[in-house]
């Protein structure tokens, strides 16, 4: 959507007013603790989208090449999603009206669970609300209070929620460290059950999971590999299945969590995997059980996302390409962007402060890229991330590499 433009008024976009009124005494601590989170640089802007997720995005008013979204397919403002969301909701109304168990799960949900059973060749898939919801309620229905999880430092906070809501006891190891993973699990050998949790693609670090090793090391322990393909799904794999497709792993992974929202461009998560495994969570998943289903306008949205994967695997042939050389040029400027493999580039500059100056610097030359602070980071690791996306041009790419090697350095 090159030269689109806003129909919001920047000098219009509402921010806290100074003079708020003031908290009742119960809630007056919260003063205090935004001041504190102003002054550690973690305070986090409220921003207003106009228009659809493209190239270019419209926030607060200003037009901006995007950066900051996990659109990564350039599906999320694709009017055929668009088109198949408007013809399943006419169909089946918008609201689905109940939990999946009791009245929800509609025609475009067993659909769309087929497609992504398809997608991954699995037997079975189960549909959630969201992909956190998917990972909270699974690791909770597979694990307890007599089990283990070993979870890799740098899992997103589904993961990590997800294993505080089993109540199983949990060892963190060094983000990819296989050496520390083992020891955790020797360790574990009178738990009832051990898990093994971990991202395929890490969100904030572009880095990617040794799958081969981690199954290999499931086997040796006897146990459960869950994964979550979230920034993976339709991005890797011939077909689109994600790091797990890529690798060959699928025999050694035990549950593949994923969401519909990134690369899909729709929303909602899943779980796929053995129809018996799938049949376990229809009983114990909570998220699942207690929620009202997604629309299933949605279902049917990202239902022909997944078609698309199999008709345009161009885009994600030119995206890896892409990021691939994007990458490169940073690390020609000398600019740290750790062990990134991905389409997530970031660029690490430490505290807070400087990485909200970056991404400032950066909206002023005309890009979105935002900022990323603890606690979606370590401390002292704080850091711009790159999100790319097929609607990126080569050229756009250049000019966001110089920009930010003028900016950075």
């Amino acid at each position: 959507m090159p030269g689109m433009s806003c129909r919001i008024d920047a000098a219009a976009i509402s921010s806290p007013p100074a003079t708020a009124a003031p908290l009742p005494d119960a809630l007056a601590w919260i003063d205090h603790e935004i001041d504190t989170l102003r002054t550690a640089g973690l305070e986090r802007p409220a921003r207003v989208r106009d228009g659809r997720q493209g190239a270019e995005v419209c926030l607060d008013g200003r037009t901006l090449l995007n950066f900051g979204a996990n659109n990564y397919l350039g599906y999320a403002g694709d009017v055929r999603l668009t088109k198949a969301a408007s013809k399943g909701s006419c169909a089946e109304g918008f609201g689905a009206g109940a939990s999946p168990l009791v009245s929800g799960h509609s025609l475009a949900h067993e659909q769309l669970e087929q497609a992504i059973a398809s997608l991954l060749d699995v037997e079975t898939a189960l549909v959630f609300p969201s992909g956190f919801a998917a990972n909270t309620a699974t690791i909770a229905a597979l694990v307890g209070p007599d089990d283990f999880i070993a979870s890799d430092a740098r899992n997103h906070a589904s993961i990590i929620d997800g294993c505080r809501l089993s109540r199983a006891r949990v060892g963190i190891y060094p983000h990819r460290d296989l050496t520390a993973l083992d020891a955790l699990l020797k360790g574990a050998r009178t738990a009832r059950r051990r898990l093994i949790a971990t991202d395929t693609l890490f969100s904030m670090d572009g880095t990617i999971a040794p799958l081969a090793d981690l199954a290999a090391l499931a086997r040796t322990h006897d146990a459960m590999l869950l994964v979550d393909e979230a920034h993976a799904t339709g991005v890797f794999g011939q077909r689109g299945g994600g790091l797990v497709e890529q690798t060959a792993t699928a025999d050694g992974v035990h549950v593949r969590v994923g969401t519909l929202s990134k690369a899909l461009g729709a929303a909602g998560g899943f779980v796929a995997g053995n129809a018996k495994l799938i049949h376990w969570l229809r009983h114990t998943a909570r998220a699942w059980i207690f929620s009202t289903a997604h629309p299933p306008g949605v279902a049917a949205a990202a239902t022909r996302a997944i078609g698309l994967l199999a008709e345009e695997p161009e885009r994600r042939v030119d995206l890896l390409t892409r990021a691939a050389d994007f990458w490169s040029a940073l690390r020609h400027y000398e600019l740290d962007t750790g062990e990134t493999e991905s389409q997530i580039v970031p660029v690490i500059v430490g505290a807070p402060q400087a990485a909200v100056a970056l991404s400032e610097q950066l909206a002023d030359a005309g890009f979105f890229v935002p900022a990323i602070r603890p606690p979606s980071v370590p401390h002292g690791r704080s850091l711009v991330r790159v999100s790319l996306s097929w609607l990126h041009e080569p050229h756009d790419l250049r000019r966001l590499a110089e920009a930010i090697a003028r900016h950075a350095t």
